[in-house]
């Protein structure tokens, strides 16, 4: 089978600018003006652009776009695209009714002459895709990982043209996505947050396109809040005291729900936690979404509709093992408390050696990220095996060549015991449940909360069956 050549930057650049119903504006803040360059580098750019424009002076980018306390933030952007779009409207009436009106923006930080920061930005492209039609919008936040300023620019007007190209070219929002890095390699940079919304993209869900994001490389970790509205994990956690649990929830039940509540009441006990700066988290990994080695969307979609009416942020992250969670959320949120809830049988992978084979430190090194200064993990506990008794912290065992290790952890409040946990639901399993809903069993909504229940019913999550009514 052929496969389909890929259009170059100034290929892209040139359909554009010939399409003569397209027609925009260019505002580019803090690396330069890359993006509108292609566009007049490639040839009849007059064809497509209105104005370019790149207010470096801070009271000039205030005086235009209003005052916001960071430059590089999505707040600017989304003032840079409602400003360029309106004024587009105000002062072109004459072509209102044959053109195809966007306002592309960005500002961004690249590297500079010392190399002591990082590059990263905000691009933007608000676009309508008929004459006098609605608009549309996409909005992205991008990681620059080339050690060179210019190399950073060169990837950011790439990635420009190939954001205005895809917003008229390419409906689907996969494709739209993967698009986006034409021209140069991926791992060139990282994309943490994406948005893709509008009247003409009506089937779009932007917690799918996180899980895409992680999926295809473009970030380890993607975030999005109970309305479906997708963040940036370094701006959502900034400054915050960050819980974490890390589950399959599939469905969620009340030992779920049992863990959120008593973990965070413990959580808030912790010096240094403020009260209203934490946020909770309940994380899916990859590995749990994968079923012979593909992703069923269907059931991923299922999960987090469940989450969502439960008001849970839902993190979506590439780290299988815990001590790389550990280490992603640190660096977003250092100097604050993290606190991840597991159960107890899930405490016995954390001294797994096995899985720090890969580490030059082994163990010690995992264990040393793991359980950081700020770093406590709060162990749920279980029944025992095949018996009704409660199997707790206090019970937990190791080999013996670790048992200092952890008689280390428990005396230094590493390792926490979750108490006054709701005792009676212990006995749930949550593979029992499932069974349950797909085979049209009676009460295993009195498994799950009042809520979840409603959104499997509602919503036939699950492959959800309506109990046969006897008789019928």
């Amino acid at each position: 089978m052929e496969v389909e050549k890929k259009l170059t930057t100034k290929e892209k650049a040139l359909a554009i600018n010939f399409d003569t119903t397209i027609y925009g504006s260019f505002a580019e803040i803090g690396a330069g003006q890359e993006v509108a360059a292609n566009f007049f580098k490639s040839g009849g750019a007059s064809g497509t652009i209105a104005k370019t424009m790149s207010a470096y002076d801070m009271a000039y980018s205030d005086a235009i776009y209003g005052k916001v306390g960071r430059y590089v933030c999505e707040e600017r952007l989304q003032a840079m695209l409602d400003k360029e779009m309106d004024l587009l409207n105000q002062r072109l009436p004459h072509r209102v009714q044959y053109t195809k009106f966007f306002s592309f923006a960005n500002t961004v930080e690249t590297l500079n002459y010392a190399r002591t920061n990082r590059g990263h930005g905000w691009i933007g492209c608000k676009f309508q895709m008929s004459p006098q039609g609605p608009t549309n919008e996409c909005v992205f936040h991008v990681v620059l990982k080339d050690q060179d300023a210019s190399w950073q620019q060169d990837a950011l007007g790439k990635m420009g043209v190939n954001l205005i190209y895809a917003c008229y070219y390419i409906q689907d929002p996969e494709e739209f996505l993967l698009s986006l890095v034409d021209g140069f390699r991926q791992h060139r940079i990282e994309i943490d947050m994406f948005r893709l919304e509008g009247p003409d993209f009506p089937e779009v869900d932007n917690r799918l396109m996180s899980l895409k994001l992680v999926k295809h490389g473009f970030t380890r970790a993607a975030m999005f809040g109970p309305s479906g509205n997708v963040l940036m994990p370094s701006e959502a956690l900034y400054k915050k005291n960050v819980l974490i649990l890390r589950g399959r929830f599939r469905p969620v039940t009340h030992v779920n729900v049992d863990m959120l509540f008593c973990g965070r009441k413990r959580f808030k006990l912790e010096e240094g936690v403020d009260k209203e700066k934490i946020v909770v988290l309940t994380e899916l990994t990859l590995q749990d979404l994968e079923v012979g080695g593909d992703i069923d969307v269907t059931d991923f979609m299922n999960r987090v509709d469940q989450l969502c009416s439960l008001g849970q942020n839902v993190l979506i992250s590439n780290y299988t093992e815990y001590y790389r969670l550990v280490r992603h959320i640190t660096r977003l949120n250092k100097d604050r408390m993290v606190g991840l809830i597991l159960g107890i049988y899930n405490l016995h992978n954390i001294f797994e050696e096995k899985y720090y084979e890969n580490l030059k430190g082994g163990i010690l090194e995992a264990f040393g990220i793991l359980f950081g200064r700020n770093v406590k993990f709060y162990v749920y506990p279980s029944l025992k095996k095949g018996s009704e008794d409660i199997y707790t912290l206090d019970d937990f065992e190791v080999p013996e060549n670790q048992r200092s290790l952890l008689q280390y952890l428990l005396d230094n409040k590493k390792l926490i015991p979750v108490t006054n946990v709701s005792e009676q639901n212990l006995h749930i399993i949550s593979d029992h449940v499932l069974e349950m809903i797909q085979h049209g069993e009676d009460g295993w909504e009195k498994l799950v909360p009042h809520k979840v229940a409603n959104e499997i019913k509602t919503k036939k999550l699950f492959k959800y069956v309506a109990p046969t009514k006897v008789g019928s």
